[in-house]
């Protein structure tokens, strides 16, 4: 049998890494965009949230899927923050939403109403 040197070995070691590892390099680009968590996180706030969409949630998931999914190819730095700073708004928008809806009902459901 025959003995590797150490150059050889280490030659082997990452040979053989390569391939433990090579089918997760398939599934992603070698460059990800170091945005891709803060749009991920947006994503799924904006998911949470809309579970208490008047409209219903299914109809917010499938608004909320073909906005994200129109710009899936942007890959500007810039643009992409200013669209996170959008989600970001939309975000304060539902919650302003909300909180209005549960003040009207709190409201509605201890105030009378002044007789005149």
């Amino acid at each position: 049998m025959r003995s590797l040197d150490e150059g050889q070995a280490v030659q082997k070691f990452q040979l053989l890494e390569d391939r433990k590892w090579s089918h997760i390099n398939e599934r992603r680009p070698m460059m990800a965009n170091p945005l891709r968590g803060e749009v991920v996180r947006l994503y799924k706030n904006l998911l949470y949230l809309g579970r208490e969409y008047p409209k219903g949630a299914d109809y917010f998931r499938d608004r909320l899927k073909t906005a994200f999914m129109k710009n899936k190819d942007v890959t500007d730095p810039e643009k992409i923050k200013k669209l996170i700073d959008r989600g970001e708004f939309v975000i304060k928008e539902l919650e302003a939403l909300y909180y209005l809806r549960k003040y009207r009902a709190m409201k509605q459901r201890y105030y009378e109403e002044p007789k005149h």
